[in-house]
């Protein structure tokens, strides 16, 4: 099946963004045809200087590629080396409804999240509908929380094929498998725009640091702790083996133990992790104009991809030749 899928170069990635999207993405090219994007457009839409998004663009593709992105099996590009795309969110944009628009919550969620509004954060929804579409794609991994925008986009799907005919497929969505909630340090979710992650291939000695940093209660070490209760604990589920998991949380429940031990395991384990990754990083990192033509060639083959489906859009609303 195809799948497509893309993330935002919206800052340096980190354990959430790994254990939420990436971890799933990597997995998936094993068994489906899998084309993979960065949406520079979509960052576009918070207003970044453009420093940072050329540097977090190429910082994604080398975190990608890093942890194991096939880009000889699986077709990976910058959404911005793709102008059909653009073309096409135009003509999706002419008949979708305002209505429909107006109904997404992720726009009055950003609003609320103090972002300016604009048109591009408005209406992004149709140029993602047009991200999907293009690649008459199978499949579309997401979020619970971005369930909508793949119902909007079958709806814009459904309206462009009544109203011209048969030419897009309506994709399916595909529920990233959960994981509880990665919290960042001060306990919230791990966000960039909290400014409480932890970085996937950040200096080992400075995740160790923020590691200490994770707010937990004040339970004296003497006392019983709760494990389902604490941020260390949640972040020792996603890295400790199920046996070890399991001493630790005998040792919460009996007390004698200070939150400091645990941290200092949890930082260990996160070093050891990623750090068969680290070298491969550090190879890309010296070389950006390898990474660059690696994504030249996505967009290549991409674009082939997405040629035909964008003509018979053209032709179905009457642009261009028709014969």
């Amino acid at each position: 099946m195809r799948v497509l899928s893309g993330i935002q170069p919206s800052g340096r990635l980190h354990i959430g963004n790994y254990f939420g999207a990436m971890r799933q993405h990597l997995r998936m090219q094993a068994e489906h045809e899998c084309f993979y994007f960065i949406a520079d457009y979509h960052a576009l839409t918070s207003g970044p200087s453009p420093q940072a998004v050329a540097e977090y663009t190429l910082g994604v593709a080398m975190d990608y590629m890093a942890l194991g992105l096939d880009t000889d099996k699986t077709v990976f590009w910058r959404q911005s080396d793709m102008p059909e795309v653009t073309e096409l969110t135009w003509l999706l944009s002419c008949i979708t409804p305002m209505g429909l628009l107006q109904k997404c919550v992720s726009y009055k969620d950003k609003i609320a999240q103090g972002l300016s509004p604009n048109h591009g954060l408005f209406a992004y929804p149709v140029l993602q509908a047009a991200d999907i579409l293009i690649f008459q794609s199978d499949l579309v991994p997401v979020g619970a929380d971005q369930k909508q925008h793949i119902e909007l986009t079958r709806d814009v799907a459904l309206r462009f094929n009544n109203t011209y005919g048969e030419v897009f497929k309506l994709p399916a969505d595909h529920i990233v498998e959960s994981v509880a909630v990665v919290p960042g340090v001060d306990g919230r979710k791990m966000s960039k725009s909290y400014g409480n992650t932890i970085e996937i291939f950040e200096p080992e000695k400075s995740i160790k640091s923020k590691v200490m940093k994770i707010v937990t209660d004040s339970t004296p070490v003497e006392s019983p702790k709760d494990p389902d209760k604490c941020n260390v604990f949640a972040l020792l589920k996603l890295f400790a083996a199920p046996e070890e998991l399991a001493q630790w949380d005998q040792r919460y429940r009996a007390g004698g133990m200070g939150y400091g031990e645990a941290k200092k395991r949890l930082a260990e384990l996160i070093v050891e992790f990623f750090r068969p990754y680290r070298q491969k990083r550090a190879e890309l990192e010296n070389n950006p104009a390898a990474v660059d033509a690696m994504l030249k060639k996505g967009a290549e083959r991409a674009r082939a991809v997405a040629a035909p489906t964008l003509l018979a859009a053209r032709k179905a609303v009457g642009l261009g030749e028709q014969r």
